[in-house]
């Protein structure tokens, strides 16, 4: 099963970028990127936005093959 990080690697890798360049060209830091491609924490809102138009993709991309199921509470 894909994860958020593992589409968010895979679409940066595919653009040629390190993490430190997305990091700068979205505004946060290096850690952030690989805390969320580690699936360590969640992007907010915003920077998904960020990452969307840094990284030239659509939001579909960041979520293909994620399994979406509702969590039990």
């Amino acid at each position: 099963m894909k994860t958020f990080g593992d589409n968010l690697k895979a679409e940066r890798l595919s653009k040629g970028m390190s993490q430190g360049e997305l990091a700068k060209a979205i505004g946060v830091k290096q850690q952030q990127i690989s805390q969320w491609e580690l699936n360590k924490v969640e992007p907010g809102l915003s920077s998904v936005i960020a990452l969307l138009r840094a990284l030239d993709i659509d939001f579909e991309d960041l979520i293909d093959g994620i399994d979406f199921e509702e969590k039990q509470v």
